[in-house]
């Protein structure tokens, strides 16, 4: 299982029991597009070649402003 923790400045990882960061302007550069558009399953799909995808694709301004309603 994969595991993102995003935040304003990229996206903390656990993938296979390694941790390691994807900073904003890669993934901007990864996917070609801001990185508060980019998908949370864009994200995955970086990490992994073929990721089990499951429920609907959140943007990553999506996912900050939930956590920040907490």
């Amino acid at each position: 299982m994969t595991v993102l923790s995003f935040d304003e400045q990229g996206v903390d990882v656990i993938y296979e029991g390694h941790e390691f960061r994807l900073e904003k302007s890669l993934i901007e550069d990864a996917i070609e597009k801001p990185y508060p558009d980019v998908t949370d399953h864009e994200v995955l799909k970086i990490v992994e070649a073929d990721p089990p995808l499951s429920g609907e694709p959140q943007r990553i301004s999506e996912v900050l402003e939930s956590s920040t309603d907490e």
